[in-house]
């Protein structure tokens, strides 16, 4: 009997019998670790537990509780949706069902269009199958094999992906019960895990995302461990469809988007003031923060993408056009002007670190089923900074731009965790320059003593990054902020600093946003907040609401002091009762609102509303303004 040697996640190591899956040694650990195990990791892949070990390797179990853990959760389900509406609607040709944040979906080719109806039916039917509790069993065949099956299937889409792969590759498949599905895994061991299913949805999608293939039908759903955990996700869905940006955005008369620019957002008046109050703020905290802001062109020459590497690595997603005879191209991102505002001089030691800050328009190329309000468009604000330094100036430098993120998130009362992310696959640069400038972001994530969780290959194509992840009021995470350390751009640009030493050296180069985009920042905000923005954000501050018309002449008297203040202000003086001016006012979400009559005349008062509070009594005219300002001045 051969054994093996095991080194766990926290560095001890077991022996076990060659050949004992990763279940029974989980077993063997603990009967609580047994029964929360849903995955685990050999030598860093994740893989079945039903998987034999065979030599000394290291293993870590993941749970629900792990990305990882949730992903085989929610791919096992998505098997099981497939399954499901196989055996309703046999006529059915499968596509591909990946897990995604939250949940896991399923594409299919069906004659006819699923109905609310036939999801309730599909559901029942998972269900039945998670009680049928069939063992997830994992098999292994030629290309040629899987061809010949999922042929006599009549799976088509499952012959073209297979078709796409090499002639050697060996083909990894899942059956459970009757059902069977090309798939890299992993999965759970069986269907009775999956708890808690609920389906939510369907929606178009392109096969393989090409818009010239035929559109299937994709039906989205989530799955948990436990049916309170998934009431408590759907009743978050309930709240997030009550504050979703789009319905807000009109309601409050924030923004559109007009048919005659599909991704092109549309600011109205009301919205713009958000825009701007976020726009100042941004500004007056980076002169705060020593930088300089700068603006570069919306278009360029084709050849300054070329050199950049956004031609070969990003051309799909760019505008073009010609302008006297050569190629231009709509800028998709802002650093390649930003290079070459940095090359107008000539730059010393002395000079580091350099801060320019822009607030850049942008233009990608998103395919129309991807749109989303303001989360997802086609033109959009970023506001970019490039930091050039030394070398040694790396770590302080990042410290600095995590210290002004924090101070961004939390004015708006936003939490958030770091990711930092790895050398992806398509990659610019040496293995040597990856490990160096992925070192500098790990120790200054490090030292700062930030907890991080680390996204192997996801990098930019240019560098490692650390990307900041917001929880807003509700419990959702938005990634935002990014720091991006690239030593790429600076030798692609020839850029350079003359040294203490008198000879020229290559700068570092930092790329980071702090919004991430004004746009869909804005859109984050709207649903954060329910659009009940703080007075210092809100298009209108104050609402000024005379009980008749002889109380009008007062109520424009104030509306003249706080507008002389800066304060936002609007007076409305229809001929409408009092309760139904409230109401409106209530609707529009305004932070105060200011009832005046006889009594507030003669006392020079105002009878004060405020929202979420209702009213809280009568104010000196002067005094309430006095605390507005400095609620506004404070960012309260």
């Amino acid at each position: 009997m051969s054994m093996i040697q095991i080194t766990l996640k926290d560095g001890s190591q077991r022996e076990v019998v060659q050949g004992t899956t990763l279940a029974e040694f989980a077993a063997s650990i603990s009967r609580s670790l047994a029964k929360s195990a849903v995955a685990a990791k050999v030598d860093g892949r994740v893989t079945d537990l039903p998987i034999k070990l065979e030599k000394d390797v290291q293993v870590e179990f993941v749970t629900f509780e792990d990305a990882e853990g949730r992903d085989a959760f929610r791919h096992t389900s998505s098997h099981i949706l497939a399954q499901a509406v196989k055996r309703l609607f046999g006529d059915v040709k499968i596509a591909i069902g990946p897990a995604i944040a939250n949940g896991f979906y399923y594409d299919f080719d069906a004659v006819s269009a699923f109905t609310q109806e036939d999801l309730g039916k599909i559901q029942a039917e998972m269900e039945k199958i998670v009680k049928e509790n069939f063992p997830i069993e994992r098999l292994e065949v030629s290309r040629a094999e899987a061809i010949a099956l999922f042929t006599e299937l009549g799976e088509t889409y499952k012959v073209e992906l297979i078709q796409d792969l090499p002639e050697d590759v060996i083909i990894s498949m899942y059956k459970q019960g009757e059902f069977v599905d090309l798939c890299a895994g992993p999965h759970l061991s069986s269907t009775g895990k999956v708890k808690a299913i609920k389906l939510q949805s369907v929606a178009g999608a392109y096969w393989r995302g090409d818009e010239k293939r035929k559109m299937l039908q994709r039906i989205y759903g989530t799955s948990f461990e436990k049916k309170a955990d998934l009431d408590a996700y759907l009743t978050m869905l309930e709240e997030a469809a009550k504050r979703d940006h789009r319905k807000l955005g009109k309601e409050l008369d924030l923004f559109s988007i007009q048919e005659e620019g599909p991704g092109f957002p549309f600011f109205h008046p009301k919205g713009m003031v958000l825009r701007n109050e976020l726009e100042n703020f941004w500004r007056k905290l980076h002169v705060k923060y020593r930088y300089q802001e700068i603006k570069t062109p919306i278009i360029l020459n084709q050849k300054l993408w070329q050199q950049s590497g956004h031609w070969d690595h990003y051309r799909d997603n760019m505008y073009f056009t010609k302008i006297d005879d050569e190629g231009f191209a709509v800028k998709p991102m802002n650093c390649p002007g930003g290079i070459l505002v940095y090359r107008t001089n000539h730059h010393s030691y002395r000079d580091f670190p350099l801060r320019t800050a822009e607030l850049g328009l942008v233009h990608r190329h998103e395919i129309s089923g991807a749109l989303h309000g303001l989360m997802r468009v086609r033109s959009f604000t970023q506001d970019d900074a490039h930091i050039f330094m030394l070398p040694s100036q790396i770590k302080t430098e990042i410290q600095g731009v995590i210290d002004l993120f924090d101070t961004v998130y939390s004015t708006f009362g936003l939490s958030y965790h770091a990711e930092l992310s790895t050398k992806p696959a398509k990659a610019m640069g040496s293995d040597e320059v990856w490990e160096l400038t992925t070192n500098a972001l790990r120790e200054a994530l490090d030292e700062r003593g930030l907890p991080y969780r680390i996204n192997e290959g996801d990098g930019a194509f240019y560098g490692p990054k650390i990307d900041f992840h917001l929880r807003d009021s509700i419990g959702r995470t938005w990634q935002c902020g990014t720091i991006q350390l690239d030593m790429q751009m600076p030798e692609k640009f020839d850029l350079t600093y003359v040294g203490e030493d008198g000879q020229k050296h290559r700068p570092v180069m930092i790329h980071r946003v702090a919004y991430g985009s004004i746009e869909r920042f804005i859109g984050i905000l709207i649903e954060h907040y329910a659009g009940a923005f703080p007075a210092w954000l809100s298009p209108v501050q104050v609402k000024i609401l005379p009980i008749t018309d002889r109380h009008v002449e007062y109520a424009r008297e104030l509306e003249e002091v706080m507008f002389g203040k800066e304060i936002r202000v609007a007076v409305d003086d229809r001929s409408e009762k009092i309760g139904y001016k409230i109401r409106e006012a209530q609707m529009e979400k305004v932070p105060y609102i200011l009832l005046v009559g006889d009594k507030e005349i003669e006392s020079r008062t105002v009878a004060v509303r405020k929202r979420g509070q209702g009213d809280i009594g009568s104010q000196d005219a002067q005094e309430f303004i006095s605390n507005l300002l400095v609620e506004i001045q404070e960012k309260q």
